[in-house]
């Protein structure tokens, strides 16, 4: 390889380069050739899995008449990849993760990853340099959960985790794809609880993946009170025979004085937001739901940060504002010993699971 080697990455940028090179993520082009450099490590892929805010917007370009077209977006997929080189949407810039087998390990790699193991990326596919080779010809489009043939390749500085013997792969891909969230809600959680405080903590989007598993983070870490807010009567249903969360409340995430309302009906405002919602529009909302000198944690690609702070500027709102930024040392830990401890947060997966991909999980799961 003449060119040498980054750490991050910044070898596999070809668009754009010179004085103007930019990290992966932002980069528009990366090369995904599956030569390694020595620190590399290359993954032959069995599943992708796109993050929600992601596919909403794909899914929702490609729907007529209330159907998604599931061929318009799996090529739209296709081409996103082979035009950039890696799975990131252009609109909402994300991408989500993938697993496979490892293949091929370069003598410099410091992941502690061997051939054979079967891992989970915790990097985003957005910074991942990814090809694809089958056409998607498994998947119909209408799932997150994407089973696919190629490769993709981990840098000297990427995260990876050996998916666990007791798990369904799927069920581990679809948690470690939010592990995250409920890492960051354990240690702020955590750090009211250190000062003898018991927060209410409220999260968004209650009955999604990330929520159940925050909900769950909250109660475990010290919560005193626990308010799932979700938008739908299903969800609702589902949230309170869960027993994840203290309290359950009707409300859209996106309306500033029925979100407030609704979380002070059930005991707010609250000390800790967590926004888990995959839809834009929730930031002014999420302030006013919160007390004075509260935090609130984002955890949604469809935040608008800008609209986030001079939300609380305008408001006048005193309160800490996190990026949930997807890495928290043992998140993955964190998630998977969660859902093996609390039966309530493994059934809302394993349903979910179920539901919104049974052929994506016959096709790639049928040697799992």
């Amino acid at each position: 390889m003449p060119t040498p080697s980054s750490p991050v990455g910044l070898h596999r940028v070809l668009e754009p380069t010179g004085d103007a090179i930019m990290l992966p993520q932002a980069a528009r082009r990366l090369d995904a050739r599956p030569e390694l450099w020595p620190d590399e490590v290359r993954i032959v892929v069995e599943t992708l899995n796109l993050d929600a805010a992601s596919y909403r917007q794909l899914a929702e370009k490609h729907t007529t008449d209330g159907h998604v077209d599931g061929a318009a977006v799996r090529a739209e997929v296709l081409d996103i990849v082979a035009t950039r080189g890696k799975m990131q949407n252009p609109v909402t810039g994300s991408g989500g993760m993938l697993i496979g087998t490892v293949e091929e390990v370069g003598p410099q790699s410091t992941l502690g990853l061997a051939p054979g193991d079967r891992v989970a990326t915790l990097v985003s596919l957005s910074l991942t340099p990814l090809a694809i080779s089958d056409g998607l010809e498994r998947w119909d489009g209408l799932s997150e959960q994407v089973p696919a043939a190629g490769h993709a390749i981990l840098f000297g500085r990427s995260i990876a985790a050996t998916l666990p013997d007791d798990l369904d792969a799927h069920l581990a891909l679809m948690v470690m794809d939010v592990c995250g969230a409920p890492a960051l809600v354990e240690r702020v959680v955590g750090e009211y609880a250190a000062r003898g405080v018991a927060p209410i903590v409220a999260v968004l989007g209650g009955a999604g993946k990330s929520g159940s598993l925050s909900l769950a983070a909250a109660r475990a870490a010290g919560a005193g009170r626990t308010i799932g807010v979700v938008p739908v009567e299903r969800e609702r249903s589902v949230l309170e025979q869960s027993g994840l969360a203290d309290a359950v409340v009707l409300a859209d995430a996106r309306s500033p004085l029925g979100l407030a309302a609704a979380v002070e009906s059930a005991g707010g405002p609250a000390d800790v937001t967590v926004v888990c919602v995959d839809v834009p529009g929730c930031e002014q909302p999420a302030i006013l739901a919160t007390a004075q000198g509260g935090t609130i944690i984002f955890f949604s690609m469809a935040t608008n940060f800008a609209a986030a702070a001079l939300g609380a500027e305008g408001l006048a709102a005193d309160v800490r504002m996190l990026v949930g930024n997807g890495y928290v040392p043992g998140h993955a830990e964190t998630a998977l010993r969660l859902v093996r401890e609390v039966p309530a947060v493994r059934a809302l997966f394993e349903g979910r699971l179920a539901a919104e991909s049974p052929r994506a999980s016959e096709a790639a799961g049928a040697g799992a």
